[in-house]
């Protein structure tokens, strides 16, 4: 197996993040993949309480391997009791990002996490850079749920090793060992993957919402904000959201000034998610959700992802 930063930092076998996907992992999901060997995360959704990140973090820690949390910068301004409660807990791994990440960088390193920003352009890598970041996370518009749809993965990526010291991880599209060996030759240093966990049966997705996903193929996505307008979520707007296209998107696709006004479609996709109707109701998915095809455990996943250790033997074979 490769040993890279990602992998000597924290003592991995497989260099690979599970990406921190709030309202789909928990604590359960961030211990299954770190107990498999890579990094577990979860994230932590703007209406979470600090007893809730305290909770998932006694879960995550359980198997005394390393595991981490994923803040959002935009929501700590109101919630600041989301930051404090994940200094008390200390994870490995911290990621903040979307919005203003810059003040909560230094607090995080003060207490002996590692700080991770994720950057959708080279720009933004390299402000992550100067903000202190210990580590770059080029996410492409590949990638499901929330990010910028302006660059994809691999130029992302190349741009990102040019432009900064900081080791660098590459997330959006990076699903399987060959997905993962192309970023590790790229020069990364590791992947970030959520949706190849998304049919794992330590997520929190509904048994309705793992079946529209599994039935999903590759190009059964769309990106916008439509789910965020809908709900009120105060997400900056150069950040929406990858999930699987349904109904509800697109009847409101480009009509989101209309659809923040209209309280009966907030209705509408609150009543679908508490009856699971994904007609309505969304899930957020990459796309690379095609190579998804069936509900297995996490340490499955992870095992697969192992096989880049096959993949890069064969490349240098071939040198």
């Amino acid at each position: 197996m490769p040993r890279t930063w990602l992998t000597e930092r924290f003592g991995l076998t497989v260099p690979l993040v599970g990406a921190p996907m709030a309202g789909v992992s928990d604590g359960r999901l961030a211990a299954a993949v770190s107990a498999a060997g890579a990094l577990g995360m979860f994230g932590v959704p703007p209406s979470a309480t600090a007893s809730w990140i305290e909770e998932q973090a006694q879960v995550a820690a359980a198997t005394g391997r390393p595991y981490g949390i994923g803040l959002l910068a935009w929501a700590l301004g109101d919630h600041p009791e989301h930051l404090d409660a994940v200094l008390r807990v200390r994870p490995a791994l911290v990621s903040v990002s979307f919005g203003d990440y810059a003040p909560y960088v230094e607090p995080l390193r003060a207490a002996g996490i590692t700080v991770a920003v994720q950057a959708g352009t080279t720009e933004e890598a390299v402000q992550a850079e100067k903000s202190g970041a210990d580590v770059v996370v080029a996410r492409g518009s590949e990638g499901g749920g929330h990010g910028r749809d302006e660059v994809a993965t691999l130029p992302l990526l190349q741009g990102v090793l040019d432009a900064v010291r900081a080791p660098v991880l590459a997330a959006g599209g990076v699903a399987t060992a060959r997905g993962l060996a192309a970023v590790l030759a790229a020069g990364a240093e590791g992947g970030w993957a959520g949706t190849a966990f998304l049919g794992c049966t330590e997520t929190t997705l509904s048994p309705e919402g793992r079946e529209r996903l599994l039935a999903t193929g590759e190009t059964g996505t769309a990106y916008g904000r439509v789910f965020d307008v809908a709900q009120g979520l105060a997400w900056p707007p150069e950040y929406g959201g990858r999930a699987l296209r349904n109904a509800f998107y697109d009847r409101w696709k480009g009509r989101e000034d209309e659809l923040a006004r209209n309280a009966g479609a907030r209705a509408e996709l609150q009543a679908a998610r508490a009856g699971r109707d994904y007609d309505t109701a969304y899930v957020y998915a990459g796309q690379a959700v095609g190579t998804v095809r069936r509900e297995r455990p996490a340490a499955d996943v992870v095992a697969d992802f192992a096989a880049v250790d096959e993949l890069l033997g064969r490349f240098a074979t071939a040198r």
